[in-house]
């Protein structure tokens, strides 16, 4: 994912919702979200490059989700794989901050990543890059690819409209999807600095990325009402023609992290 938003009891009849944008390069090899042949109790796309996944729920009331951290200069072609972090806690039985625990314990041999679990002990965050595990409060966050709540102009944009939506009684789906599909750049004064240059910089701003070979392949929201009824809706975009396609499922959980 380059892009989470995550409302954790900020509006009264949904205790979470999620909203995220996966951006990869067109040409990585991906399943989209599918309960799993090898794990049914995992539901999320699957990165068939490296074998795990960038954000899933598992019918026992567990969620997932990942960022990459944006550090080029540090990258390291054979690290292990970020999306099996994500799988692993999904397929496993841990709680969030014990699983968290065993992973900042190996975190280092890692490429940069954010990390953000949910269990029936609430939500948790961790990032390889600060290393501290964090207890998610009630309120609404937004996670690029930096720490959580970094002020960049996409994610500012974002929680913004987000809280907007918020404000009304019912949830309209359509309306998050409008939010993650915002294409416009960021002003150049905005922008950050993280060692890809300016043009790369302006390109990777928007909320919704398109470029030549690189850009937002699916889009998906999320929304977790007061009885743990558990709405999956995943956009995935065709980058030839712009044309999309939805994705449904319904699972319910027992209360989770909605109580």
């Amino acid at each position: 994912m380059c892009l989470i938003l995550l409302s954790y009891h900020a509006h009264p009849a949904y205790p979470v919702i999620i909203a995220a944008n996966r951006d990869e390069f067109y040409d990585r090899r991906t399943k989209p979200a599918a309960y799993w042949d090898d794990n049914p109790e995992i539901l999320a796309g699957k990165d068939l490059q490296g074998g795990g996944t960038w954000l899933g729920v598992s019918k026992r009331g567990r969620i997932a989700m990942i960022t990459n951290y944006r550090e080029p200069g540090s990258f390291n072609p054979d690290a292990p794989t970020r999306g099996k972090l994500v799988s692993d806690f999904l397929a496993g039985h841990e709680t969030a901050m014990n699983y968290l625990q065993h992973v900042k314990r190996g975190a280092q041999s890692y490429n940069g990543f954010n990390l953000i679990l949910g269990d029936d002990s609430g939500f948790y965050y961790f990032s390889n890059r600060s290393g501290e595990i964090k207890q998610l409060q009630r309120g609404v966050f937004g996670l690029s690819n930096h720490l959580l709540d970094t002020p960049w102009p996409k994610v500012e944009k974002s929680k913004k409209h987000l809280l907007k939506a918020l404000e009304q009684t019912q949830i309209n789906e359509n309306e998050i999807f409008a939010i993650l599909s915002d294409t416009a750049r960021a002003d150049d004064t905005r922008l950050p600095d993280t060692g890809v240059g300016i043009e790369l910089e302006k390109i990777l701003s928007p909320v919704f990325i398109r470029s030549p070979k690189y850009g937002t392949r699916c889009s998906t929201v999320i929304l977790i009402d007061k009885n743990a009824n558990v709405r999956f809706v995943e956009r995935t975009y065709a980058p030839a023609d712009g044309r999309w396609t939805d994705l449904r499922y319904e699972l319910s959980w027992r209360a989770a992290i909605v109580s």
